[in-house]
């Protein structure tokens, strides 16, 4: 089979959507290698990440060759190239589809990963969440089946999108493979771990405060992993408004290999957010056999499954208490790292996930 990807995140994001791409040629070329996967890209940022691609087997990677270049030639000109090269199939990864594709006789899927833009529209502006309802829109419209990363998201798209329940498949978000072998935990002072964007959906206030409910013998560092802008702000002034400075460590840019270590040392990873189209960190700490509090909202019950406790994320003494409990009952610890573990192993394994996409690739043909 010849199979088609919007690659253009593959090659140029380097967070969430450009870690699923990446991750989801990595579970397919693995698993399924008898079949041609074409990266089709408006433009290639090379770099340690990304040149792999380049050179993968049985991948190809395809930028613009005519007049029509960048956003519109992957809207507008894709359909035409994809013909060109017996594309069979093909997978729009971030939520969007080119223009004609419907009609083309070749076979559609997309995957949707959140409507965050519609569950909380304060952290959008109004021109984005337009343009981005109606990219959805189209998108959820016009493919022959779409791929939802949680079950969370699945009932958000069938809500606000008015697709019949037949076409839409859950397949869980990929993780990188590094997260999938284990590593033996080293002596170090203790600490929580926090990972993820820093704005109100991920509920980092809510951290702050319930650790400002804790004891103070419980009280140790919690480690934040990841960026942000006027909320971080606004989280960092009132830890120092309420003298708690030294709680907290803001390190610089994290690898996976850095991450990994911080997620098997911790003694506990806090992540109570909002909403989430799959929660990733939650797999990424289970895997490295870290405890986690989460939500018990949204995608996180998923991604957390059985093991991981799940607070009231508007609730900072719901969220302490479930800290507390979890950093103190050894018995509760000791089930939350070997189930956690066994949880996310069984669930989101590489091999698991590419069946099941190849599957509603079949289904589609």
């Amino acid at each position: 089979m010849r199979i088609g990807f919007d690659a253009k995140r593959l090659y140029n994001n380097f967070t969430g959507l450009g870690n699923h791409s990446r991750t989801t040629i990595d579970i397919l070329t693995d698993e399924f290698p008898e079949h041609e996967y074409w990266l089709y890209t408006p433009k290639v940022r090379l770099n340690g990440v990304t040149l792999p691609y380049t050179k993968k087997k049985n991948c190809h990677t395809v930028t613009p060759s005519g007049m029509m270049r960048g956003g519109a030639w992957r809207t507008y000109g894709l359909v035409n190239d994809m013909k060109k090269d017996g594309i069979e199939l093909f997978h729009g990864l971030s939520n969007e589809m080119p223009v004609g594709l419907f009609h083309s006789g070749i076979a559609s899927v997309v995957t949707i990963h959140d409507v965050a833009f519609r569950t909380f529209p304060d952290m959008y502006h109004w021109h984005d969440r337009k343009i981005y309802d109606l990219k959805w829109q189209y998108a959820c419209n016009h493919a022959d089946r779409i791929v939802c990363i949680s079950e969370c998201t699945k009932r958000d798209v069938l809500e606000f999108y008015n697709v019949p329940e037949r076409k839409v498949d859950v397949v869980y978000q990929p993780v990188s493979s590094i997260y999938y072998s284990p590593m033996e935990p080293m002596d170090t002072d203790p600490y929580m771990l926090y990972v993820g964007s820093i704005n109100s959906r991920k509920n980092l206030l809510g951290v702050v405060k319930a650790m400002e409910l804790m004891p103070k013998d419980l009280q140790i560092p919690l480690i934040i992993v990841g960026g942000g802008g006027s909320y971080k702000q606004q989280v960092k002034q009132y830890i120092a408004e309420h003298g708690m400075e030294e709680l907290f460590l803001w390190p610089e840019m994290v690898s996976n290999a850095e991450l990994k270590k911080l997620y098997t040392n911790a003694q506990l990873f806090v992540y109570p957010s909002f909403y989430e189209g799959f929660g990733l960190p939650v797999v990424e700490a289970q895997l490295c056999g870290c405890p986690v509090v989460t939500s018990n909202v949204s995608s996180l019950p998923e991604a957390g499954g059985p093991y991981a406790l799940q607070a009231n994320p508007d609730s900072a003494e719901d969220i302490c208490n479930k800290m507390i409990k979890m950093l103190t009952d050894s018995e509760l610890r000791r089930n939350a790292i070997e189930g956690g573990r066994e949880y996310a192993m069984q669930t989101f394994h590489p091999s698991v996930l590419a069946r099941q996409l190849m599957e509603v690739y079949r289904k589609t043909l």
